[in-house]
């Protein structure tokens, strides 16, 4: 998975007073926690650029006092209004300790069933998993090349090594459906063998 570094700057004042006077200066209030300590710190806002407004998943390796500590974004929060970045969450990942991430999902190769006219339905943008950031991929891909219409790929279709995906074995992420097209095809096709076999009037 990729890094991005980030420095910070602890927070002297905590409160909602405080909160609104650091986003007046461009700076969003954090909290890391999940190690020894919890801290309260700001971020400037631009460097979020490059973390959250992405599809990519990145882990942080955050500058904080004098001290660089290895993270992954828990939790944000948006003004409901504005769609401001009003605070950021951040879990430090302890070395050998497993970690819950959202990755992003994505489909490789051509479905012969969306050849025959079939759609392609992908169901799911990011996947679950829980294991130690070393093992946590970029992304997670799935090959469709053997997807005829009304086949489908299920969690439980999907093995990454030392990663477990948090979610339903049996839920469908990926399925190739049926359409009128499709039907109207093989209608045609059978209306034309039938007239092939008919005998030939004298």
């Amino acid at each position: 998975m990729k890094s991005v570094s980030i420095s910070g700057s602890l927070r002297e004042n905590v409160g909602k007073k405080d909160a609104k006077a650091q986003r007046v200066q461009g700076m969003i209030p954090c909290v890391i926690y999940g190690g020894k300590e919890q801290k309260t710190f700001v971020v400037e806002e631009s460097l979020f650029r490059n973390l959250i407004y992405t599809p990519e998943v990145k882990f942080v390796e955050l500058s904080l006092d004098g001290q660089t500590y290895k993270a992954i974004i828990q939790e944000t929060q948006f003004h409901p209004i504005t769609d401001k970045l009003l605070h950021v969450d951040f879990l430090e990942v302890i070395d050998n300790k497993p970690i819950t991430i959202e990755i992003p999902f994505k489909i490789k190769g051509t479905s012969p069933g969306v050849l025959k006219g079939g759609s392609l339905s992908k169901k799911v943008r990011k996947l679950k998993v829980r294991g130690l950031l070393e093992n946590v991929p970029e992304d997670i891909t799935a090959d469709i090349s053997n997807l005829d219409i009304e086949d489908v790929i299920r969690i439980s279709d999907i093995n990454i090594d030392n990663l477990t995906i948090i979610d339903n074995p049996n839920k469908v992420i990926v399925s190739v459906n049926q359409t009128r097209n499709v039907v109207a095809t093989e209608e045609g096709e059978e209306g034309a063998e039938e007239g092939a076999e008919a005998p030939a009037e004298a």
